[in-house]
């Protein structure tokens, strides 16, 4: 609120002062700058898709190994090269001697070499059984 001293009526004017608005309009701006690129950069595949197959929900403390469709590697969605990927793999069956399963997602797009690499790196850290992750026939995104 601001007081008039020029000429006129000499009466109190209810001006908005939009000043903190602004400020407040240009932090939020920021903030979706800096966290909408790192939304978008996690893994992204898209699985091929299989008939007959049992639809099981995903657990917390299941070991993952993802290859997206450039080609890049994931272990339980972190991304790391393909060295460092397998190291991981190495420490996280060692730590489990039990559970000696690895789910495996691959884009189905991705060249047969590639999802083979991915399965060599599984069998040389340790694990015997590769449960392979696929989508419904139906269930895609984009389908009925």
């Amino acid at each position: 609120m601001a007081i008039s001293t020029g000429s006129g009526s000499g009466g109190v004017t209810a001006d908005i002062n939009v000043t903190p608005m602004i400020d407040v309009m240009l932090v939020l701006l920021i903030i979706f700058m800096i966290v909408t690129p790192l939304i978008s950069s996690g893994f992204t595949a898209t699985m091929p898709v299989g008939e007959n197959v049992e639809s099981l929900a995903e657990e917390d403390d299941e070991i993952t190994l993802g290859i997206d469709n450039g080609g890049n590697y994931f272990v339980n969605g972190t991304p790391m090269a393909a060295a460092a990927a397998e190291e991981q793999l190495r420490s996280l069956f060692a730590s489990r001697p039990d559970d000696s399963r690895l789910f495996f997602k691959a884009d189905h797009n991705l060249p047969y070499s590639k999802v083979q690499e991915g399965i060599e790196m599984g069998r040389r850290a340790g694990f015997r059984m590769l449960v392979a992750v696929t989508d419904q026939k139906g269930l895609m995104a984009g389908e009925n």
